[in-house]
């Protein structure tokens, strides 16, 4: 699924679920950096349990941004990460759980696309190096100007990616980056904080739901924990949505297309590498100060309230006149379901289903409309249903406690069969293959009801400025199934065997990624072993096909996964002797490493959107090759090389501390299970960890240029989800006890997405929050004693911030002389008014309207404890992201050059000074 494509259609259709986030900045006042406070209320005028980071969404952009110039070095994109985490953080600013997920290696049918878009990337790279030489040399030739080529040696993205030297040292980094907040920031007084690192398998965002789903099967899971989860994948929705959690929001970066970038060769805009001439830059203001530059403003966050869009997707698809019960719940589901058919990281997408021509709308208004078709079949199923049992019951039956009963019908002797809403989902589906189906080429309006027309085209409006390719399908005209057939498979579509072997392929692959996303992987080496999906119109009789799955797969080893994803030209990130695997002509897989493959666009503009036709790698032969190469590995591939688990992080002031302190005192050698009431009810397994981050041992920094913490008090211990039985079956359901979040929709939310009115997303989560402005004479005022354009350079440029300024309303500046502010801001709210509910550790929880609930033991032990926990004064910091730096000379890895930005000395204190 194309995430731009997704996440603009959604935002269009259902605006209301986008907030703007309210972001406070660290303020700085004579030298004197003054950080953010999170354990302050949220500003946002809203509380967050758990914040989970899908870690993978924050390395890219850290590490070779687009928008901004990329970090010189990898210590750099170290201090780049820290500094993204700590942005999210203080916006979210959770009170229980944080939540850090890498991916890990991927089941087989994702590594099938982390495959094409690194050899894709891989070809791209030096393809644009090449074009990027041949253009220098013509333009030069011909006498034009160019500045000086910037020889630096460039960054290898593909090394993101698990069993790499580069996220092996990630893992080290983020220990550190953890136990320093611990120690330091009052934010992260009370917070669990759980690493789950690449060497853990499985994905990021699904190893962040495995732990949801595994929570909240157990008894002492609040069901009205508020969750919040970092990530720009358009699949994080889908995910949310299957947790049927009543409190879930998504917080990621806003998404702005078209950004504009400098030709890579004269650093100039408005031009590309391919139409550069090599043009001196002309002078924009007398002394240059107009010149464009790259943008390095910082990108602001937006939050997707999913409570908000189950609102949406309620009233859209709530039918009438039902022969069943409707269930918001289970139609949710069927909404996620129908959106893997547009494609998804496992599934090519059904051909003539676009985002971009409303084909999520074309499949709801076709999912109602044969709801409602079948809805007389159900009752003739069901009438024919009772007759069969009837005429089938035995001649004789025991009776008393053996007398048989219906299903559902045991606690009302006598009742009808009960309807089952999941079994009545499905026969609607099945049916739905039996009734007459649209023709591919029959064409659709928005709303996705059929057109009386022939097929039409999009509109010009619709479409970018170049010209759309060739496509020899042609849905369109008459022979469209001959010619998919014969263009994508190169086989004839009268072969039927071949066809069935691809629908049922693909009828496999739906099966697979809805139990991905509802409860976990059900097969590690499962994968849609073709490049194209099957028509609609093809999945005839698939009732009867098996969706059962081989039991007991293991995901590959790190190493391994490298060798299935990676092409030659990234095999430096491998061991010499696997290396020369990809690139020696006589090895036995040299087949898997193409140096060139072809790229089909499948109607889209750019290569990136095409199919790479690479071979699939075949597990078995992959498998034999390796075990001669084994016996090569050094004792740190090894460790590399192998699979690893969670850890847990606590600071000295968590009711676990002490805790996990006496297991490493007494050495215990067993796994022990969490208890829950010193941890906000998260439950698990215990074990002790070789390398755990103890108290008052010094935790050494792994980049230089930051300083070891001497004064640990942070601890750190192997964690482990429970566990449950492979065939267990995990509720998609919402929790007893839960309580849906007050309504947010009004009657003139429903027009928004299509009045045609440019929307504007709401400023936090109040809906009644008032802009704080200054009035005429307000501004007269300030006009009169601050100098018009002083760009901070005016009397109060250097002022010291008044003792209480830090006390109320961080995001909001005063001025000097309290006195004068309530004249000078009539409009303003009072000062603690902004200041939401207390934090929800500090609250008492699950009052469902039935008496005052005694609070779970968790809450109860929170609200016992101290709760004064601010630093009396903020010191001087210096180096970046708040952190002491350190001089060190240590040596160089992976080629990068270990030299950063030069920093002033450290104060002699940390981040903080305590009480």
């Amino acid at each position: 699924m194309g995430v731009p494509a997704f996440f603009r259609w959604l935002s269009r259709k259902y605006p209301s679920i986008i907030v703007n986030c309210v972001e406070e900045k660290p303020k700085e006042c004579n030298g004197v950096k003054i950080p953010v406070d999170a354990s302050k209320p949220n500003p946002n005028d809203v509380e967050f349990d758990n914040l989970y980071l899908d870690m993978n969404g924050i390395i890219h952009p850290c590490t070779h941004p687009e928008d901004k110039p990329a970090p010189k070095n990898e210590d750099e994109m170290m201090v780049a990460i820290f500094e993204y985490i700590d942005r999210l953080f203080n916006i979210v600013r959770p009170r229980r759980l944080l939540y850090m997920a890498i991916d890990g290696v991927a089941p087989r049918a994702k590594m099938n696309q982390q495959r094409s878009r690194r050899f894709r990337a891989s070809k791209e790279g030096m393809e644009a190096a090449i074009e990027k030489q041949r253009v220098r040399e013509e333009i030069l030739a011909k006498g034009g100007y160019l500045p000086p080529e910037e020889i630096k040696e460039r960054f290898d993205s593909n090394c993101i990616t698990p069993g790499t030297e580069f996220m092996d040292n990630l893992a080290k980094c983020l220990r550190y980056y953890i136990a320093d907040r611990l120690n330091n920031d009052p934010g992260w007084k009370n917070l669990t904080v759980i690493l789950s690192d690449a060497s853990a398998p499985g994905e990021g965002e699904h190893k962040i739901m495995d732990y949801i789903r595994r929570q909240r099967a157990q008894p002492n899971h609040d069901p009205n924990t508020h969750h919040c989860l970092c990530g720009a994948d358009a699949d994080l929705i889908m995910l949310g949505l299957a947790t049927h959690e009543p409190n879930f929001t998504i917080i990621r970066e806003e998404f702005k297309p078209n950004k504009p970038k400098p030709c890579g060769l004269c650093n100039q805009f408005g031009h590309d590498v391919k139409d550069c001439e090599g043009l001196p830059r002309e002078k924009k203001g007398k002394h240059d100060e107009l010149a464009d530059s790259l943008p390095c403003a910082e990108g602001e966050f937006i939050f997707l309230r999913l409570s908000v869009l189950r609102e949406y997707l309620e009233r859209e698809l709530t039918m009438a006149s039902l022969p069943f019960t409707f269930d918001v719940e289970r139609s949710i589901d069927d909404w996620v379901f129908m959106c893997f058919f547009v494609g998804n990281d496992f599934l090519p997408h059904l051909p003539s289903l676009e985002i971009r021509e409303g084909a999520i709308d074309r499949l709801v208004n076709i999912y109602k409309n044969v709801v409602h078709k079948t809805g007389d079949s159900f009752r003739r199923r069901q009438k024919e249903k009772r007759k069969r049992m009837k005429r089938d019951q035995p001649s004789f039956s025991p009776g008393g406690i053996l007398t048989p009963h219906a299903l559902g019908s045991r606690s009302s002797p006598g009742s009808q069969v009960a309807s089952n809403p999941r079994q009545a989902a499905y026969e609607m589906r099945m049916q739905n293959n039996l009734s007459p189906s649209v023709s591919p080429n029959a064409s659709f309006t928005s709303d996705g009801s059929p057109s009386p027309r022939g097929g039409i085209k999009r509109k010009v409006e619709d479409s970018d400025s170049e010209p759309e390719p060739e496509d020899n399908v042609r849905l369109w005209e008459a022979g469209w199934k001959q010619r998919y057939y014969k263009n994508k498979f190169d086989v004839d579509a009268a072969d039927e065997k071949f066809r069935r072997k691809v629908v049922q392929s693909y009828v496999e692959g739906l099966c697979w990624v809805l139990r991905y996303y509802y409860q976990g992987c059900a097969s590690w080496k499962w994968y849609y072993p073709f490049h194209y999906a099957p028509f609609a119109s093809d999945f005839e009789g698939i009732a009867d096909m098996p969706s059962d799955f081989e039991k007991g797969t293991k995901p590959f080893k790190p190493l391994e996964q490298l060798m299935g994803v990676f092409p030659a030209a990234s095999g430096n990130f491998l061991p010499p002797s696997w290396r020369k695997l990809m690139s020696d002509p006589d090895s036995s897989i040299i087949d898997f490493y193409p140096e060139d493959f072809a790229i089909d666009l499948n109607g889209k503009k750019y290569a990136w959107q095409g199919v790479a036709l690479l071979p699939f790698v075949d597990e078995r032969r992959l498998r034999a090759a390796l075990e001669e190469v084994y016996p090569d590995l050094t004792p740190e591939e090894t460790r590399r090389n192998s699979l690893g688990g969670d850890v847990l992080f606590v600071g000295k002031h968590h009711p676990l501390h002490d805790f996990i302190l006496e297991l490493y005192k007494t050495g215990s050698t067993e796994s022990v299970d969490v208890p829950p009431e010193l941890c906000h009810g998260i439950q698990g397994k215990f074990s002790l960890d070789e390398e755990a981050v103890l108290p008052d041992q010094v935790v050494c920094s792994p980049i230089p240029m930051l300083k070891d913490l001497t004064h640990n008090a942070a601890i750190s211990i192997n964690f482990k989800d429970p566990q449950f039985a492979e065939d267990y079956i995990f509720k998609a359901v919402m929790l007893p006890g839960a309580r849906k979040p007050a309504p947010v929709l009004k009657p003139s939310d429903w027009e928004k997405s299509s009045n045609g009115r440019q929307w504007k997303p709401q400023l936090g989560f109040n809906r009644d929050r008032r802009p704080v402005h200054l009035d005429p004479a307000a501004f007269r005022a300030l006009g009169h004693v601050m100098p018009r354009g002083s760009s901070g350079t005016g009397v109060y440029s250097n002022a010291a911030p008044p003792p209480t300024a830090f006390q109320g309303n961080m995001y909001r500046p005063l001025l000097r002389g309290q006195a004068q502010i309530p004249k000078l801001m009539s409009n303003m709210r009072p000062q603690d008014s902004w200041r939401g509910p207390p934090p929800l550790f500090q609250q008492q929880r699950f009052d469902r309207g039935v008496g005052a609930e005694p609070l779970l033991p968790w809450n109860r032990m929170l609200q016992t404890q101290n709760a004064a926990f601010q630093p009396n004064q903020y010191q001087m910091l210096a180096g970046p992201g708040g952190y002491p730096p350190r001089r060190d000379d240590r040596g160089g890895r992976q080629g990068y050059p270990r030299e950063g930005r030069k920093y002033p000395l450290p104060p002699p204190s940390g981040r903080y000074s305590w009480n």
